[in-house]
């Protein structure tokens, strides 16, 4: 049986406009000199108030413990991210977002999104909904 042509065609689809959105996302970046893992993991302390440990931020990102901390000392070195001692374990610390790093993940944020929407932007208002319903199933986020 030949793979359906329309099949491969709409995934070679979706991995270019992947590609282009990260393009637009590295440049959006530069100016700040973060790199996209540093971006992911700001954006992962950020969704939790108190912080967290690296071995739990390595778990959110899906990599290993020695590349949390790593990301973690750069974050630390630039000032956006402080270690605190964890307070129900004496030999373990948080990893807890400074305020330069709270702005820092507004500001990125906000550039992210307008490099997304750059890339977007060739789409009708109606296209953009019927792509965002389309890619929220396949994502599997409407279950």
């Amino acid at each position: 049986m030949e793979p359906d042509p329309d099949r491969t065609q709409t995934g070679d689809l979706v991995m270019a406009v992947a590609r282009r959105i990260r393009r637009a996302h590295l440049e959006a970046l530069a100016q700040w000199q973060v790199t996209p893992s540093q971006s992911r993991a700001l954006r992962v302390l950020a969704s939790r108030e108190g912080g967290m440990r690296p071995s739990v931020l390595a778990d959110e990102l899906h990599i290993a413990p020695r590349s949390a901390t790593e990301v973690a000392d750069a974050l630390e070195d630039r000032g956006w991210v402080a270690r605190t001692p964890d307070p129900t374990d004496r030999r373990a610390t948080v990893l807890t977002l400074t305020d330069e790093g709270r702005d820092l993940v507004a500001q990125v944020d906000d550039v992210r999104r307008a490099a997304s929407e750059g890339v977007l932007d060739v789409l009708s208002a109606a296209q953009r909904r019927t792509l965002h319903d389309i890619l929220t199933v396949v994502v599997g986020e409407d279950r």
